[in-house]
């Protein structure tokens, strides 16, 4: 056996989280499972309008992972694989849900190894029970006054309701 000693693994889990839902969070304890640090990153979407601020997504995410301390939550606005990078991150983490996902985060994957070939990107497959849960979707069913209760964490459940709901 070998005795030399490895550095632990960082992974990034980078996303709009807007809103954050069970869906993510079930994607980001997976990742806990395989490494031994994860940094969630919100990330500045420039093509989006978001329904939360980055400071708020940044928020809701602490409220839900602050206590564990292999955690760490932030928000960046460059390149992925550059913020990777910057991190000492040599793995994205990528949630899917369907095929409709994985060929635009496979197109996303391969872009990203030729820019930084030493970055992995890893994906998950959605847990079962989340395949059909999108923020889109959720906001929708906000907007109609329907309960979002099973798919989001209650305090951001409340948040969508002030934020979307009918008056």
């Amino acid at each position: 056996m070998s005795s030399h000693k490895t550095e632990p693994t960082t992974a990034v889990f980078p996303a709009s989280f807007d809103p954050l839902t069970n869906g993510h969070i079930d994607v980001a304890q997976r990742g806990l499972a395989i490494f031994d640090r994860l940094v969630i990153a919100v990330a500045y979407n420039v093509a989006k309008e978001g329904t939360f601020t980055h400071d708020e997504r940044v928020e809701m995410l602490e409220s839900v992972f602050g206590n564990e301390p292999r955690v760490e939550v932030t928000s960046f606005s460059t390149l992925t694989v550059d913020f990777a990078r910057e991190i000492g991150a040599h793995v994205i983490i990528r949630g899917v849900r369907a095929m409709s996902d994985f060929e635009d985060e496979f197109e996303m994957a391969l872009m990203n190894k030729h820019l930084s070939p030493e970055v992995e990107t890893v994906f998950l497959m959605s847990s079962q029970k989340y395949l059909y849960v999108s923020s889109s979707r959720l906001k929708e069913l906000v907007r109609f006054g329907r309960s979002v209760d099973e798919f989001v964490p209650a305090m951001v459940a409340k948040r969508l309701h002030e934020r979307l709901g009918r008056a």
